[in-house]
């Protein structure tokens, strides 16, 4: 009688299973992500030099404010911070010192939000365009090279424990799918490449090894080329917690049309995951800032993207530069208006759902 029934009881489990999973007008039971750890960022290392030429920045009442309370307010919890090695004496090209990284890394932490880390290893910029050696480092052979490189981020990831600042993440290098450090740290020789984003991982976990060490490439919806990428580093022993992408639909198609992309950013995020074991995180986005409604629906996408990724693997969004309005500095891709307020673009991350 014990064998029928639970033969019964089997038959039943596996009968309400098949009713769940395949009759019509019956839906999947999806399992819930934790948005009370999911990170929505912004990357506002431009922030002193405006404050410092005296730009004014508004809340959505018109009301001046602090660009800090404005952006936690709308539901940013975590700040990107570049950092160079020494920077230009330029208004506009120059800051991101570390004694300003610092000091930035400070009040970001004063107003309760996470903190990323992105070395650049150079004077200025750094992006799959240049990757510009600094000029101390000119003329020095690769094993001062690594020396070069260790000691700096040290010195910066020094500088911030002695602050009390602990980063969440660290990139040991910014966009760099050709390789950091040129010419010696191209991917046309990639042992060395390892070698040189090995010597950033070993000095920030010697000074801070909770913190989670992002390497980071551009065209996130890309899967080959993250494919291609992802499987060198691996080949040659790169030491690495978690996979950062950068995603701009405007610098895909010059329509800023996401639809055309945002599903294979989907794929990608989730083959990096699975592939590589990582998680996985978009540490870049934008969108124009005259089409608010576009920007807002990418953005909304997006998060949805990452929030899907298997095992909760998929961990946040950083906007780059929102408050870098177009009135200050020419740049398109912000989500800040003329009048000094954040575009409705950036009430995306006020969504919980």
């Amino acid at each position: 009688m014990k064998k029928k029934l639970f033969s019964f009881y089997r038959f039943s489990t596996i009968a309400a299973v098949f009713v769940i999973l395949f009759l019509p007008g019956c839906k999947t039971i999806e399992p819930s992500y934790d948005r009370s750890n999911f990170v929505k960022g912004a990357d506002i290392s431009w922030l002193p030099q405006m404050e410092a030429e005296g730009y004014t920045f508004y809340n959505e009442t018109g009301q001046a404010e602090d660009c800090f309370k404005i952006l936690k307010d709308i539901g940013i919890n975590a700040i990107r911070l570049r950092t160079f090695v020494n920077p230009f004496d330029d208004p506009f090209n120059g800051h991101c010192s570390k004694e300003e990284t610092v000091a930035m890394a400070v009040r970001t932490g004063k107003w309760g939000m996470k903190v990323m880390i992105d070395f650049h290893y150079s004077d200025s910029w750094a992006d799959p365009g240049k990757q510009r050696k600094p000029k101390a480092w000119e003329g020095h052979d690769f094993p001062t090279l690594l020396n070069d490189l260790y000691d700096y981020t040290f010195d910066v990831m020094s500088a911030l424990k002695t602050a009390g600042v602990t980063p969440e993440w660290v990139q040991t290098g910014n966009e760099i799918p050709d390789g950091m450090v040129y010419p010696e740290g191209r991917t046309t020789n990639w042992p060395q490449l390892a070698k040189l984003i090995n010597k950033g991982y070993e000095a920030v976990k010697t000074v801070s090894p909770q913190s989670i060490v992002i390497l980071h490439i551009d065209q996130g919806n890309n899967n080959q080329r993250f494919r291609r990428w992802f499987d060198a580093a691996e080949a040659n022993g790169v030491k690495y917690d978690m996979i950062g992408l950068s995603y701009y639909p405007y610098w895909l198609d010059k329509r800023s049309d996401y639809t055309q992309s945002i599903g294979d950013l989907g794929n990608n995020l989730k083959d990096m995951a699975k592939h590589y074991g990582r998680d996985v995180m978009v540490v870049e986005v934008g969108g124009m800032d005259t089409m608010e409604d576009n920007t807002y629906n990418m953005l909304v996408a997006v998060q949805k993207k990452v929030m899907e990724v298997p095992e909760q693997k998929g961990k946040g969004v950083f906007y780059w530069e929102p408050e870098e309005a177009r009135s200050w500095s020419n740049y398109q891709l912000s989500a800040w208006g003329n009048n000094g307020k954040p575009t409705k673009a950036m009430t995306a991350f006020s969504i919980e759902k």
